[in-house]
């Protein structure tokens, strides 16, 4: 089953906005993520590894599929390079042409269950159980509001096919204190599925998509004030206290080394929100919004005791598309043939330590950003083409990091002669390469044929995030009925998404 176990292995994902700098295995100073990373120690981690955009649905959308967002249509071509995402107004969602991983596991019997932020689409032909998973609890949007009800509708929380309650109601989350339950009802969840599962003898696929390091950032009662962070640490902790808890189920139900487990996040931590609610890129520069390293550069940890060996560290390219075309990979099944796919198979690098040549490739939005060439290791170059803004309407996505020609306020074209990086002694992207330096050249001859190929062969989707309408939010899902909770949508008027991103 394209593992070293007979039985293909339940795979576990984990997926929160967390920076690559807030682990302590990657350097955080506090050292306040002890599980993750015990969980490293006992895995492989993963220093290269990266999102496939700078902001949680279309990181999501690809994570799901395999596929860039501008394949899968999660992008907008409404405004040059904006970010775009799933509030409530959005109309589109995530297409049925699409296939998800959800749905391709059941090829292998396996029942998948999402626990947290779905974020693809929250009309009913979007929801998860549309598109293969068997089973739901969480919210389709972001924990944003409290609203009142009537110009827009608090988030709801679904169980399955129908909402439980909404945000800030039934659930509610403290905005002065930051205190709400939510990680310890999402890790209840996950710790059931994972017993119930187990328990019937079927192989389960868990997305695990805990939303609490998403401003505004929460954490309940007996982690708050607990980290030397302010409250996105106390966030942090108590996530990394429910990897803790997850991992040691897996020991006590014996079933450690039949369940692959991945840890990573969807973007780089959002900066905007410094100092009490702003997490970590380490020596990465900027953050969410950006397609700098500290947008889309990620943690990552495989864990699979007696299978990937234990406190290893590989420097293979990676991104979160990987995850689609493993999982299919250790459950014995092969990727769709007839799309392209951008997803690589891990577990050449996991369990016999092989490094693959592939590029990695940096969307905001529409637009191609910048890309590094297919070469496996830590001292790659990276060539932006284009650079996003550092700031837009006021809002400073790099605030304290301002870097001369680099972090420009306004977007700035480089594609005939774009700017490189030595990642390997520059990290942070604070000295491009001289123009006419041999070193230069050479990575320049290596990335624009790759670039052109790339952009010659792609076919873009269908933008899903151009249209918004306030009559399809929040107001009637289903279920509403019998908690008395229905809410009348205003008359439709479709109109264009304005992205300020």
């Amino acid at each position: 089953a394209g593992a070293p176990n007979p039985k293909p292995p339940e795979p576990i994902r984990g997926l929160l906005g967390m920076g690559w700098g807030d682990l302590g295995v990657n350097g955080e100073p506090s050292r306040e993520t002890p599980n993750l990373d015990r969980m490293a120690a006992e895995g492989m981690l993963f220093p290269n590894f990266y999102s496939a955009n700078p902001l949680c649905s279309p990181s999501r959308a690809a994570l799901l599929t395999g596929r860039l967002p501008i394949r899968n249509g999660f992008y907008t071509t409404n405004a040059h390079a904006r970010n775009g995402y799933t509030p409530q107004e959005i109309v589109g969602g995530i297409p049925d042409s699409e296939l998800l991983l959800p749905e391709l596991l059941k090829e292998a019997g396996y029942v998948s269950k999402i626990v947290g932020k779905w974020h693809l689409g929250h009309r009913p032909q979007f929801h998860p159980l549309k598109h293969g998973f068997d089973e739901w609890f969480g919210s389709p949007n972001c924990h944003f509001g409290p609203y009142n009800n009537r110009a827009r509708p608090n988030i709801p929380v679904y169980r399955d096919r129908e909402m439980v309650g909404r945000f800030y109601e039934e659930f509610p989350i403290n905005l002065k204190t930051g205190e709400a339950n939510l990680t310890q009802i999402y890790l209840q969840e996950a710790l059931d599925f994972i017993k119930t599962q187990q328990a019937r003898g079927r192989p389960f696929f868990l997305y695990w998509a805990v939303d609490a390091t998403h401003a505004p950032v929460y954490a309940s009662k007996p982690f708050l004030g607990t980290s030397r962070r302010g409250r996105y640490g106390d966030a942090v902790r108590e996530v990394d206290d429910s990897v803790g808890r997850i991992l040691s189920l897996l020991g006590d139900l014996r079933i450690r080394e039949s369940t692959f487990v991945f840890f990573t996040s969807d973007n780089g931590a959002a900066l905007v929100s410094a100092p009490r609610q702003g997490g970590s890129n380490g020596p990465f520069l900027c953050g969410k919004q950006t397609t700098f390293e500290g947008g889309m550069r990620e943690p990552a940890i495989a864990w699979w005791p007696g299978h990937v060996p234990a406190a290893q560290v590989s420097y293979q390219l990676g991104s979160v598309m990987d995850l689609f075309t493993t999982s299919l990979s250790l459950a014995g099944l092969k990727p769709p043939s007839d799309r392209a796919i951008d997803g690589l198979d891990l577990l050449p690098a996991m369990l016999q330590g092989r490094l693959t040549d592939r590029p990695i490739f940096y969307y905001r939005g529409n637009t191609l950003m910048a890309g590094r060439p297919p070469r496996a290791g830590s001292g790659v170059p990276r060539a932006s083409l284009t650079f996003p803004p550092a700031s837009l309407q006021g809002v400073d996505f790099c605030p304290g990091q301002n870097v001369s020609g680099v972090t420009t306020h306004t977007q700035e074209e480089h594609t005939e002669l774009p700017l490189i990086f030595h990642l390997g002694r520059d990290p942070g992207e604070r000295y491009p390469l001289r123009f006419d330096s041999t070193e230069y050249l050479d990575a320049l001859g290596r990335i624009s044929p790759v670039v052109r190929q790339h952009q010659a062969a792609l076919v873009p989707g269908q933008p899903q995030l151009n249209v918004c309408d306030r009559a399809v939010m929040n107001w009637a899902p289903p279920g509403c009925e019998k908690l008395g909770k229905c809410l009348t949508p205003p008359e439709s008027v479709p109109e264009k998404c304005s992205w300020p991103h």
